[in-house]
């Protein structure tokens, strides 16, 4: 099981500031030793907290899969051709939102999605698009061409009881539909130390990517520790 970690909120605080510190590449390299097999970071328009600096160190020094999320811009998809991270996971973006809330809306923006698709794989780039747990937007996102999908698990992170139940069925359908459709799936967002097993022991998942729970308790124990313990858990 692949655990990528996401050192986006890292930058956040050191963008609080405007300073040099703490600096997400530091932070990278620490959770590579922690045991990380992935960086991921979300390059956004406004650069709130990743900047373009940081893209190109990491590129040039994580030694693992390096994720780009990005939004399916003209801009982006450039930045992508030039600095060619591992993995590209195509995110939807609003300026108003705190963190990424949903999964991407496949159905208005089909079009555009498979030309951004098209235009990272001729780069040789492969691709993930991150959906709600949906079997229908699986088939969407076979027929737009994406390599992989990423399962949005906000919805089972913030769920409690039954409900929970239920939308972790949604996510463990949708990855058993990746695999009938020649997808590999991963699965990400709001999941933690409390929520992650039953994520994480869903048959056929290629990766998990987390970030904000695991940099939360880097705080108190190190980057290092909080990845090692996140990587016991997700196995």
């Amino acid at each position: 099981m692949i655990l990528g970690v996401n050192v986006d909120h890292v930058a956040t605080v050191r963008q609080a500031r405007m300073t040099f510190e703490p600096d997400p590449v530091t932070a990278a390299t620490l959770a590579v030793l922690g045991g990380a097999d992935g960086i991921t970071v979300h390059l956004r328009e406004d650069r709130r907290h990743i900047q373009d600096r940081d893209l190109r160190l990491l590129r040039e020094v994580v030694p693992v899969e390096l994720n780009l999320e990005m939004a399916a811009t003209d801009e982006m998809i450039g930045i992508a051709a030039e600095l060619r991270p591992d993995l590209v996971t195509i995110v939807p973006e609003k300026r108003e939102e705190l963190t990424t809330e949903g999964g991407l809306d496949l159905h208005s923006s089909g079009d555009k999605l498979h030309d951004a698709v098209k235009r990272l794989k001729r780069e040789g780039i492969p691709v993930s698009l991150f959906i709600a747990p949906s079997i229908v937007d699986v088939d969407v996102s076979k027929e737009i061409g994406a390599d992989m999908v990423e399962i949005h698990t906000g919805h089972y992170a913030n769920a409690r009881g039954e409900e929970q139940r239920e939308e972790l069925k949604r996510v463990t359908a949708s990855v058993e539909r990746a695999r009938l459709n020649g997808l590999h799936a991963n699965a990400g967002h709001g999941l933690t130390y409390y929520n992650v097993r039953p994520v994480a022991s869903i048959e056929g998942l290629r990766g998990l990517y987390i970030g904000h729970s695991i940099i939360s308790r880097a705080l108190f124990v190190g980057i290092e520790r909080a990845v090692t313990e996140m990587k016991r858990l997700v196995g």
